[in-house]
């Protein structure tokens, strides 16, 4: 068995990432899942939020995906997404911006279709901004 896995990871725009890596964590419907070489075939949703990515020369890259599916086969992960955006390309001040006219849309609701909008850009915001600080913490700790 190889210690490497293979990662695929495609938006509805493009492919974003396609290369080997040492493991994947990522958060699924229950929980977050970290996903190794020979990892149990595996089909779920997955929740807004960052992917780690671990390569094979232990750089990690950390994206933002919407939500999505994950499938895992024991060499092979693949993971589909409407949208998955690079860490290091999310503006922070943007998505502070995007939570707060969220958290106001909720507060100030007009109707059931408001709510549940709202209430998904919410989430997208808090999760992309979750990428960002993990990625912060991750450059931080580079420092050191």
């Amino acid at each position: 068995m190889s210690n490497l896995i293979q990662v695929n990871i495609v938006s509805l725009e493009r492919d974003i990432f396609s290369g080997s890596a040492l493991y994947i964590t990522v958060t699924g419907m229950l929980g977050e899942l970290g996903i190794y070489p020979g990892h149990t075939q595996l089909l779920t949703a997955i929740e807004p939020g960052p992917i780690h990515i671990m390569s094979p020369n232990q750089q990690e890259e950390i994206l933002y995906i919407s939500g999505g599916i994950l499938e895992v086969q024991p060499d092979l992960v693949s993971v589909l997404a409407d949208t998955v955006i690079r860490a290091v390309d999310l503006d922070e001040l943007l998505t502070l911006e995007a939570k707060q006219r969220a958290q106001r849309r909720l507060h100030e609701r007009q109707s059931d279709i408001d709510y549940a909008k709202a209430t998904s850009e919410l989430a997208q915001a808090a999760a992309q901004l979750h990428a960002i600080a993990k990625l912060r913490k991750r450059s931080q700790g580079s420092i050191r």
